[in-house]
């Protein structure tokens, strides 16, 4: 039998609650298997009923797909889907390592698999030396680390794990970041939903981003970013001189570029608009700006920057640096839950009508 390619496939899902709160509008989305998938989105965005349908807890209004290869709300198939809910409760009488057999036993792993697992999976998590004892007794960030441990007892072929650095300090968000790769290297998919944007940028191999009960964008940071990445090239201030005046007279004499505008308050170049000194174009057809001391230009190719290095060489210019920029995660996000006639980030309930 063919193994499918996608852990999670889905075409569109929609949840309408009370018949007039949309929640999801068409959710269109693919998680590969054996990848660490993150997903994000504003408060009120679907993330969370988006879960809660993948784990069966709430049915959706309409669905089309699969999860590890069965239709959408398949129970069966969640004997191979580990869970981790954002608000999980333990019982607090229970040692780490009872929490850990009971939902395998929940999950039906036999005895014997129960009491081989439970230490290794402690020790996965670092709680080797806590599995004794009492939850009452642990850190937020500890019941992080043993609610991950009772997601994975099961052996599932997928792992949800809801906000699960929430609470936990920079030490603790380090390991875990260590902990999840080494489960995908188990050849398991990761599905991640989370607030801290910098977390998710670190270990995801795509995203998606859920803006009004839709997929707004999805794919690698560097698909997303592809044609907002730039070269920079920054050069000591020059003393009594208009740097940016005086470096575009270096472009143009030396490198054939062509100047488009001067003092421009916007820039299709980089994400962030700010007042630019000049605009112009690159010989080659590449777009570039210089703001001050800093020349940027879009492109993703090495050898278009040669040139404008040698004609600063030439002039004796010093280079402090050359560097290849691309909006971060936390700008994609923002550029994704911003209204774009207004300006303003889309608040809390966006999706409900």
């Amino acid at each position: 039998m063919t193994t499918l390619p996608w852990a999670i496939d889905l075409t569109n899902v929609e949840k309408v609650y009370k018949g007039k709160v949309h929640a999801l509008r068409g959710i269109e989305m693919k998680v590969a298997r054996g990848e660490i998938f993150g997903l994000l989105g504003p408060n009120g965005a679907g993330k969370s009923t988006l879960v809660k349908i993948l784990m069966t807890v709430i049915s959706p209004t309409q669905a089309n797909g699969s999860v590890l290869g069965q239709p959408v709300g398949h129970k069966p198939t969640l004997a191979k889907v580990g869970y981790l809910p954002e608000h999980h409760r333990f019982p607090e009488y229970l040692t780490g390592a009872q929490v850990v057999d009971f939902y395998a036993a929940l999950a039906g792993v036999p005895r014997a698999e129960r009491k081989r697992r439970t230490p290794e999976l402690l020790e996965l998590v670092g709680m080797k030396d806590w599995g004794s004892t009492k939850v009452r007794g642990y850190s937020k960030g500890m019941r992080q680390r043993v609610g991950i441990a009772q997601a994975l007892a099961c052996d599932p072929d997928l792992v949800v794990l809801d906000e699960p650095t929430d609470g936990v300090d920079p030490v603790g968000r380090r390991e875990i970041r260590e902990m999840l790769m080494r489960i995908k290297e188990q050849g398991k998919t990761v599905f991640l939903n989370s607030h801290l944007l910098s977390e998710l940028e670190m270990v995801c191999d795509r995203v998606a981003i859920l803006v009004q009960g839709k997929v707004k964008s999805q794919g690698t940071i560097n698909e997303l970013t592809i044609d907002r990445q730039v070269y920079e090239v920054e050069v000591a201030s020059l003393a009594g001189e208009e740097n940016a005046d005086a470096l575009a007279g270096v472009l143009t004499s030396r490198t054939g570029a062509r100047l488009l505008a001067g003092r421009a308050e916007e820039t299709s170049v980089v994400t962030r608009a700010r007042r630019v000194g000049v605009t112009g174009e690159l010989a080659s057809g590449e777009a570039f700006e210089i703001d001050h001391n800093m020349i940027r230009v879009k492109s993703t190719d090495a050898n278009v920057m040669q040139p404008i290095i040698d004609a600063l060489r030439e002039r004796a210019y010093v280079i402090r640096g050359v560097r290849m920029v691309r909006p971060s995660l936390e700008d994609l996000f923002m550029e994704a839950v911003t209204d774009p006639s207004t300006g303003a980030a889309l608040g809390p309930g966006a999706s409900r009508n």
